[in-house]
């Protein structure tokens, strides 16, 4: 982490923080979109955390005041991290895969503006059944 050299430094860090709390807090509203980015070690290792700051960044600029980013632990797709779940309010969740940071855009605009799955990254089948 970089040293602060300034009071000014110190006080746009603190507006950014404050701001950024509003994203990470889970919302009780229904009507609330809830991403959810898994941050266990492998997802860390491959960009998760990049991709967290990204995601409330890019909700920030697009005003998507309905949106609330949250971090999970580990769900398990080691193979395909950073994954990040799409929970909307009446649907069923949807698990992308390769969310990397430069990914960002293009999931907040696709998915969440246009209403469109970005069918590349989607996680389809989950745990199966051993027999």
């Amino acid at each position: 982490m970089a040293k602060i050299k300034s009071i000014e430094e110190l006080m746009k860090m603190k507006d950014k923080a404050q701001q950024n709390i509003k994203f990470r807090n889970a919302a009780s509203k229904q009507e609330k979109i809830i991403l959810k980015v898994a941050m266990g070690t492998c997802g860390i290792s491959s960009g998760a955390k990049e991709t967290f700051n990204k995601l409330i960044d890019v909700i920030d600029e697009k005003n998507l005041e309905n949106v609330v980013v949250i971090q999970t632990g580990c769900m398990g797709y080691c193979h395909a991290e950073p994954t990040v779940e799409i929970n909307e309010p009446g649907k069923d969740p949807i698990l992308y895969g390769h969310i990397d940071e430069s990914r960002v855009e293009e999931l907040v605009e696709k998915h969440l503006i246009k209403k469109e799955l970005l069918q590349d990254s989607i996680i389809g089948e989950t745990h199966q059944r051993a027999e």
